[in-house]
């Protein structure tokens, strides 16, 4: 096998081929990662405190959309791909199993949908989500106006 014809084989692969190569933005693989991670139950958002507090502006604005990539970082090469996600659990998950089924989902999802090598997973749970502790949870009683 000559020199250019094994650069052609080594090349060959579902992104880069003798027909032409696919390049994948950071953005689309950041999307596919927030997406998948919400999917595993006992995810309750993604992002730490000052990206979900913009996040919630942003969805209040009429015509805006969820931000999908909301506490995913990632780092996407011609080959690979690696994930950071900034989680909040819920209370009473086993963190270590959801950080298992989030790593799990992420890798699956990526691999299949972009055809990159995901390389590592890393996850940051930077809260636990109590129910009570939420303001917009139904059976809190009504406050009264402090001014009036």
């Amino acid at each position: 096998m000559s020199q250019t014809t094994t650069a052609v084989a080594t090349k060959n692969t579902a992104l880069a081929s003798t027909q032409g190569s696919t390049s994948i933005a950071d953005a689309v693989v950041s999307k596919i990662a927030g997406i998948a991670a919400r999917e595993v139950t006992g995810v309750h958002a993604l992002g730490g405190g000052a990206a979900r507090a913009v996040g919630a502006l942003r969805e209040r604005i009429p015509g805006a959309t969820t931000n999908h990539s909301q506490g995913i970082s990632v780092e996407v090469g011609e080959k690979q791909a690696a994930v950071d996600i900034t989680l909040i659990a819920e209370y009473g998950v086993a963190i270590a199993d959801l950080a298992a089924g989030v790593r799990r989902n992420v890798i699956t999802s990526v691999e299949r949908m972009t055809g990159l090598d995901v390389t590592e997973v890393n996850i940051e749970v930077s809260d636990v989500f109590i129910p009570s502790e939420d303001g917009d949870d139904d059976e809190q009683p009504a406050r009264q106006a402090r001014v009036q």
